[in-house]
């Protein structure tokens, strides 16, 4: 049986970036070796909302860490998140959220399995 040593892992705030999407991305880990899972700190800056999108093959969870937001997922009613709240998003359902307030939202995205560039569609009305 093999097993993976224990790691403790920093993410570097300077590598954080701007995504076309309107948000802030950290990829606190995203590794090609742990195709399982990846987690993503997201910045939205304060009322502000992302492009519409879906994640074809990954399911993705919002876990609100700060700020106040609304979430749009699957053509559902939107609905109002804040810290401690998690949003499941299935594979391949049309998401976006919004920063409501004065205050960034921050939050995490955990993938599985992890995230690819190649999974990601726009499908939101041209700018």
């Amino acid at each position: 049986m093999t097993t993976k040593p224990p790691r403790i892992h920093h993410p570097d705030e300077s590598l954080e970036f701007f995504t076309d999407e309107g948000c802030a991305i950290l990829e606190t880990w995203n590794r090609p070796e742990d195709e399982a899972v990846s987690i993503a700190r997201a910045r939205v800056p304060a009322r502000q909302t992302t492009r519409l999108h879906r994640l074809h093959g990954i399911e993705e969870r919002y876990l609100i860490v700060s700020g106040c937001g609304q979430v749009e997922v699957g053509g559902h009613v939107p609905t109002l998140v804040q810290p401690g709240d998690l949003v499941y998003i299935p594979a391949g359902c049309p998401q976006r959220i919004a920063s409501l307030g004065d205050e960034d939202l921050v939050f995490y995205a955990i993938c599985t399995p992890r995230f690819v560039p190649e999974a990601y569609e726009d499908v939101d009305e041209p700018r």
